[in-house]
């Protein structure tokens, strides 16, 4: 039976990746010229921003409903909440994303620069007016005016997968400079995934024994005078920040049990 339980979740995994690419793909031959078209880009992207959150939020249940995954969400109300925000999530796999973008209403994400030229996401990352992590200064540019608008933006600061055990990356400070720009608070989130699956070292096809987990925790909000003085210079206080953001982090990854515990 287990046997035939893994073979299943292959089988719907697959096919599960398989609608995501076609669904991408037909996002970006039929949907982008039609918001690129679209006289006013703020409406424009208010449309696509919930398509795609309508889209993921469908194909979570999916994933649920045929027993691939179990989805827990503890401080949901952080993540629903209308208004500017900035999300800083650790990044344990490939499905990050796609979980924060089904549980955020109006979000828009930094991404690698890279998904520009992925034939199955560049009409989508243009369409929602997401931000590219090529340029430093346009990404806090660009940042800044999603915040102005009203989105909320999903960082990942490690700028890849997490490298697994009981480490992260070092935090970029593109999110802190966006913060600091906009002058509000910054909402950690916390990810796990039990059993790993999707992660940097795995492919699509590396299906683990049962279900997985994921476990999404929604911190309070961090207030950035916390951390800094108010005649701390931009640079100093944005090292600062991300130094201090990363750190609160994976002290709760360790206190939620998303870590294990230090001997």
């Amino acid at each position: 039976m287990a046997r035939i339980g893994r073979t299943w979740r292959l089988v719907a995994t697959g096919a599960a990746f398989a609608v995501f690419g076609i669904c991408g793909l037909l996002f970006s031959v039929l949907v982008f010229p039609f918001a690129w078209l679209w006289p006013h880009r703020a409406s424009s992207q208010r449309v696509v921003a919930t398509v795609i959150h309508l889209f993921f939020r469908a194909l979570v249940a999916a994933l649920q409903a045929i027993g691939v995954m179990r989805l827990d969400v503890s401080g949901a109300a952080a993540l629903y909440a209308r208004g500017p925000a900035i999300i800083v999530a650790n990044h344990p796999t490939y499905l990050d994303v796609m979980v924060l973008l089904a549980l955020v209403p109006r979000a828009c994400c930094v991404v690698k620069n890279a998904h520009w030229g992925n034939p199955c996401f560049w009409g989508i990352v243009r369409a929602a007016q997401y931000v590219s992590n090529a340029d430093p200064s346009e990404l806090i540019e660009s940042g800044a005016r999603q915040l102005a608008a009203g989105y909320t933006m999903i960082v990942f600061p490690e700028g890849t997968r997490s490298p697994g055990g009981d480490r992260l990356h070092p935090f970029s400070r593109g999110f802190a400079h966006m913060a600091l720009r906009a002058g509000i608070p910054i909402r950690p989130v916390l990810i796990d995934c039990d059993p790993p699956a999707f992660t940097k070292r795995m492919r699509w096809y590396h299906v683990p024994s049962r279900p997985f987990r994921m476990r999404i925790a929604a911190l309070a909000p961090l207030a950035l005078d916390r951390f800094i003085a108010v005649d701390t210079p931009q640079a100093a206080a944005a090292r600062a920040v991300a130094q201090a953001v990363q750190a609160h982090i994976t002290e709760h990854l360790f206190a939620y049990g998303f870590f294990k515990t230090r001997n």
